[in-house]
Formats: structure tokens, sequence, C-alpha cells
């Protein structure tokens, strides 16, 4: 390789590095500045305590080197929340590839079995995994758009109530999970930091499709 080719090839990757690094810088500060104008909390730092803790939410527990970023937490609309970048990687050596992705956690005031509703298109890369048989419902366009899988029948049945199969098949984007006191939604990349508030605004919006009976007959 000629020595001008390998000052241009180091040339492009300091330029990648540092358009990289701007980046993360202007991330950071936005997703600050959401959080101060919220009343939250932020943490840019990774945080591999959150990755354990919910760990039993299935989307958590994937690949290696888990942990959140960016973390914002604190009481929004009454509820406790928590929103993160999330990150994992797969594969070793040169087939590595690392994954990145936004999390919304609600704190309910009860525990619920697990429940997991998806896409349909993205519920199959996760079926084998969840091992539950999915679960049909009147209307037949909800049951073509999402997967919805639990061991609890009735609880899915109490949860997919005729508002909430309203309200997602006009926000057919959502993967909801349910495990222990966490109600959960999450996407498939870093969402940019303008559609976080909109995204918890949706994850209130679920909350408040839940039937009250649930929380007060436990």
């Amino acid at each position: 390789m000629q020595p001008f080719m390998i000052v241009g090839f180091v040339a492009v990757i300091a330029v990648v590095a540092i358009v990289g690094y701007i980046s993360v810088q202007k991330r950071r500060e936005a997703m600050a500045a959401l959080a101060s104008r919220l009343g939250l909390r932020f943490s840019p730092h990774r945080d591999r305590s959150l990755a354990r803790q919910y760990e039993f939410l299935d989307k958590l527990r994937a690949g290696r080197d888990r942990y959140a970023y960016n973390v914002l937490s604190g009481t929004y609309q009454g509820h406790e929340v928590l929103v993160f970048d999330y990150h994992y990687k797969t594969g070793s050596g040169k087939n590595t590839h690392h994954h990145h992705f936004s999390f919304f956690v609600l704190h309910v005031p009860a525990a619920f079995p697990e429940l997991i509703i998806a896409p349909e298109g993205f519920f199959s890369k996760i079926a084998q995994a969840v091992g539950y048989d999915d679960i049909d419902f009147e209307s037949h366009e909800f049951s073509r758009k999402f997967c919805v899988r639990s061991r609890n029948k009735k609880f899915a049945y109490d949860v997919c109530n005729a508002q909430m199969i309203e309200y997602l098949l006009a926000n057919s984007d959502l993967t909801i999970e349910m495990d222990g006191y966490a109600l959960a939604i999450s996407f498939n990349s870093r969402l940019a930091a303008q559609y976080i508030e909109p995204n918890l605004n949706r994850l209130v919006a679920l909350r408040s499709l839940m039937p009250e009976y649930l929380f007060t007959r436990r």
C-alpha cells in the first residue's frame, strides 16, 4: 500500500471517529436537556446493574456485555419510569455485532405474569425463547398484526380489551412486555431524543388502558 493511501485511510478512520464522538455528545446533551425539562434524573454512564435488575424481561437477556446508558429515571405523570439506551453484543472476532436500542419501563403497583405483545414479524424472532402458544382474539385484524403470548390467557384477554386493541391497531409499531412489576416497550434501534417524550406518553397511555380491577382485586 502506497504511503499516500495509508495516510488517506487513517484520515478516513479519524473522520469517522470524530463524527461518531460528536454524535454521541450531541445525543447525551439532548437527553440531558430532555430529562431536565421533564423533571427526570439523567445519567450518561454505563449501568450494568439495570441489565441484571430487569433481565427477567426477554429483550434484556440477549447477547453479552449488556448495559444501559443515557438513563432517564424518576416520576412522569404520576408513574415511576425508566428510559434508557441499551447495548449488547453477539458473535465474536470479526463477526462481533453491537446492538443498540431504546427501552422504556413503567413500574406498576402489582406483580403480573409474563405477557408479550409484539408485531407479528418481530415476534417470530423470539417465539422459541418464550415458548407459549400465540393467543387468538375476536378481532381478526389484531390477531393478524400482533402475536400475544402468556401462560395466563385470562390475564392476556384482560389486558387486550377492546380499548387496548383499538389503541394498538393505531400504534402497530409497539412491542410490549409485562412481567412482575414492569410494563415495558422497546424499539429495535435508538430513538432520536425528540421521540422519547412521545413514547413515554404512549407508555402511560398503555397503563391507563389496563383495567383497574387488575390492580384492586389482587
